[in-house]
């Protein structure tokens, strides 16, 4: 498990700029390394941000996308076009506006009932990686966010998720929210290549501080269970939300 790497960026414009040049980075070395690029989407305003990046002119070409292969981190138990959905974030945003083709676009079924659309999830991503009994997908880069309270993905504090690292995928009861979302396990996550946070703001300031530099405490901070074992962790942060930290490494 290597130290992560923290990049903090004067602004959300230049993050998501340096956050663009990973992605192509790591896009093109594994298109080198093995023929296709794996990539696990997430939610939110800061991701949404840079998937706009990413569908201008000149950042859609510097992609393969013709050998990119999209999924999803976690999605909310609503239907492809709502407004709530991860899904149609990321299409609206970015997929609608780039030669991807479509059977290389893997959304959770958020329609479904949520245990249901975990089963189905978990089987799209065992053909998709021919995984056999007990494997896990290795994608090539998974985007994550973190919320104030600490959770990332689907993985909330204290929620049931935390308890099922043995899936590749959960539906996750979320009492706070009234809701139960799907969600990539945190195992799942951690057999990544690479992991990338991507925080904006002063509200995440203090979950930044406590996931970083703060005991160790991943029932409340389930962030903190983000630790990929073969694969390269970075927090890309904003001035405002690394403002907290002591030191950035």
């Amino acid at each position: 498990m290597s130290v992560p790497i923290i990049e903090v960026s004067p602004d959300p414009d230049a993050l998501s700029r340096a956050s663009a040049e990973r992605i192509v980075t790591i896009a093109v070395q594994a298109v080198a390394d093995h023929g296709e690029f794996t990539l696990a989407l997430s939610g939110g305003k800061t991701p949404e941000d840079l998937y706009t990046l990413l569908g201008t002119p000149v950042w859609r070409q510097r992609l393969p996308w013709s050998q990119t292969v999209v999924f999803w981190g976690d999605e909310r138990a609503v239907g492809p076009n709502d407004p709530e959905s991860n899904y149609r974030m990321a299409a609206t945003s970015l997929l609608d506006r780039v030669p991807i083709p479509p059977d290389r676009i893997h959304r959770i079924r958020g329609e479904l009932p949520p245990e249901q659309a975990a089963e189905a999830y978990a089987q799209v991503l065992a053909r998709a990686f021919t995984l056999g009994p007990g494997e896990r997908p290795r994608f090539d880069l998974v985007l994550l966010g973190l919320g104030a309270d600490g959770h990332t993905a689907s993985l909330f504090p204290e929620a049931e998720a935390l308890d099922l690292g043995e899936r590749l995928v959960v539906a996750n009861p979320v009492p706070a929210l009234g809701t139960t979302r799907v969600t990539l396990t945190a195992p799942t996550i951690n057999n990544a290549a690479h992991v990338l946070f991507l925080v904006t703001g002063a509200a995440k300031a203090g979950a930044v501080a406590a996931v970083l530099e703060g005991p160790r405490r991943p029932r409340e901070l389930p962030a903190q269970l983000i630790e990929p074992r073969a694969g390269q962790l970075a927090w890309l942060l904003d001035e405002a939300a690394a403002a907290r930290l002591s030191h950035r490494r």
